[in-house]
């Protein structure tokens, strides 16, 4: 039998905490709001984003979307980013990606002030994460944690392989996992061999956006498997990076997609949306 990992509940114990404390500060006069700046039309990013936006709005914090188009430019989505990090109405704020041709990440992220940095995005919150410092890591990375937390999956000495080499979820992961006392190996599209490489793994951790390609080959029959992946199908749902029909009865654990990462991912954004109202 595979266990499955949900973060349904995980997402609304999260969620019902973010409540409490969002209502305990609009008490004192601070009502937390979240900005997060839009420059895609990409759909499975337009659905993450009404889930942010729907969560939010249920937890008591503010989410604004700020949609720049397609056809925004690096300048333009760089001079946002900073009109709202000087904004002292916005606590947090969210660059959603895939981003237009010629704009990166790692250099726009830039802009956003790090004490505002809810999703781990600035370099230097990546490397606050990396050298153990406070910092807000990314959240996709950080629900990968908290899953495995919830369901007391054990990482000191055991062997995680992470599939992606991200900077939104695949590296900071790793140094989580690492940071946890995992032997941690990152895979990605040069990676030779990598049913061979994957079925080493304790904890296999996946995100690399390619429906399907974690298959029954891939893995050992004691893993946890980590599914991170979003892919939009053709009949309007969402499609992980494993195959969970393939791993089905062929892994200890596989969380779910939909269901799995996401609630968890969204719930603990508005978590760091908290923590930085606080501060």
């Amino acid at each position: 039998m595979t266990a499955v990992l949900s973060g349904t509940e995980l997402g609304r114990l999260i969620r019902d905490g973010v409540s409490a404390d969002a209502a305990a500060l609009s008490e004192r006069g601070v009502h937390p709001r979240l900005a997060v700046v839009v420059a895609t039309d990409d759909e499975s990013s337009a659905w993450y984003v009404r889930s942010i936006a729907k969560t939010a709005a249920r937890s008591g914090v503010q989410c604004d979307v700020v949609d720049l188009g397609a056809g925004a430019t690096p300048a333009g989505i760089t001079a946002e980013l900073e009109r709202l990090s000087a904004d002292p109405a916005v606590h947090g704020i969210i660059l959603q990606t895939p981003l237009p041709g010629g704009a990166r990440l790692e250099e726009l992220a830039t802009a956003i002030d790090p004490g505002k940095d809810v999703d781990g995005a600035n370099p230097v919150s990546l490397g606050r994460l990396a050298a153990g410092l406070p910092a807000h890591p990314p959240a996709t990375a950080a629900a990968v944690l908290a899953l495995l937390d919830h369901y007391e999956v054990p990482l000191a000495g055991r062997r995680a392989v992470v599939v992606g080499r991200s900077t939104v979820v695949g590296k900071p992961a790793a140094q989580l996992l690492l940071a946890r006392d995992a032997t941690v190996t990152i895979c990605h599209r040069h990676t030779e061999d990598l049913a061979a490489a994957t079925r080493e793994a304790d904890v296999l951790v996946v995100a690399v956006g390619r429906a399907g390609l974690i298959t029954a080959e891939h893995v050992a029959p004691h893993a946890v498997v980590v599914d991170v992946g979003t892919n939009p199908t053709p009949d309007g749902g969402l499609a992980g990076d494993a195959d969970a029909r393939s791993l089905s009865g062929r892994v200890a654990a596989l969380t779910p997609v939909p269901g799995g990462v996401g609630p968890v991912t969204t719930a603990l954004l508005l978590r760091h949306t908290i923590t930085a109202a606080s501060r």
